[in-house]
């Protein structure tokens, strides 16, 4: 493995900051590292002379459309080496198995998969101290990660009963988050009364679902992925998500790391 072009889309930075840290532990042992945004990524333009890594947060008990669309996107390969972490606060279930079961038809060989347990961004928002002890732990766990990867301890398995399951109970969640009717129940409400009209919120949007009105507010459209990029980063704390206890929010890095 020389080279690995990893990757990754990033929520509310818990993914950047694995992805990161191994990136670090590839390129101190002379591997280099390409990092790319899935979102603005093409799948075509896949090196298959590359080692291919994928980095996601878990989201529904699997993880966001954009990243499936990817994953089903890639192109044909023969052998290419492929590994996948994921970032999450809970359990997830429907990811590992499908996802090898994907990639290994298309012909790449999977090497390694990991679940890293990280903050979370949703629900009940925990507090700093205990969001830190997780970031460093999860760190560590992607450290050893890479370090497994390089020395060929690490493997992709599935558990096909369970994994194919909970795989059709999370597509069925995927299904009503981009219904029209969960779009308008579960809306991400921005208070024009806070908002300072900076536009931060429409540059993070990954899928454009935010846009600019006439009046110079931004505006929600019925295309959210919810990865609360938009509620968690605005500076003004205008965009408040419905079942965030007591409207709080999470962000592990800073706002300029997922603009850049």
């Amino acid at each position: 493995m020389k080279v690995v072009d990893f990757y990754y889309f990033s929520g509310t930075g818990n993914t950047l900051l694995i992805v990161k840290k191994m990136r670090y532990v590839f390129e101190k042992h002379d591997i280099q590292v390409n990092l790319h945004r899935i979102e603005r990524s093409d799948p075509s333009d896949i090196d298959p002379e590359h080692t291919i890594g994928l980095g996601f947060p878990v989201a529904e008990l699997t993880t966001y459309r954009l990243v499936w669309d990817f994953v089903k996107a890639l192109p044909e390969a023969h052998g290419t080496p492929i590994f996948m972490v994921d970032t999450l606060g809970g359990v997830s279930g429907g990811i590992i198995g499908p996802m090898r079961e994907i990639v290994k038809k298309k012909g790449y060989s999977p090497v390694g998969a990991k679940e890293i347990i990280m903050p979370p961004n949703i629900f009940y928002i925990q507090e700093d101290k205990v969001c830190q002890k997780k970031v460093e732990r999860g760190l560590q766990k992607a450290g050893e990660y890479a370090l497994d990867i390089i020395e060929g301890r690490s493997n992709w398995g599935r558990v096909p009963i369970l994994s194919d399951i909970v795989f059709f109970i999370s597509r069925a969640g995927l299904r009503l988050t981009k219904s029209d009717l969960n779009q308008k129940l579960l809306n991400l409400k921005i208070n024009k009364k806070k908002c300072s009209k900076c536009g931060i919120c429409i540059k993070l949007c990954p899928v454009g679902n935010i846009t600019m009105t006439e009046d110079g507010y931004p505006e929600r459209g019925y295309d959210c992925e919810y990865c609360l990029r938009c509620t968690s980063f605005c500076p003004k704390k205008a965009i408040s998500c419905p079942i965030n206890y007591r409207g709080k929010t999470y962000r592990a890095v800073k706002i300029r790391d997922l603009l850049q």
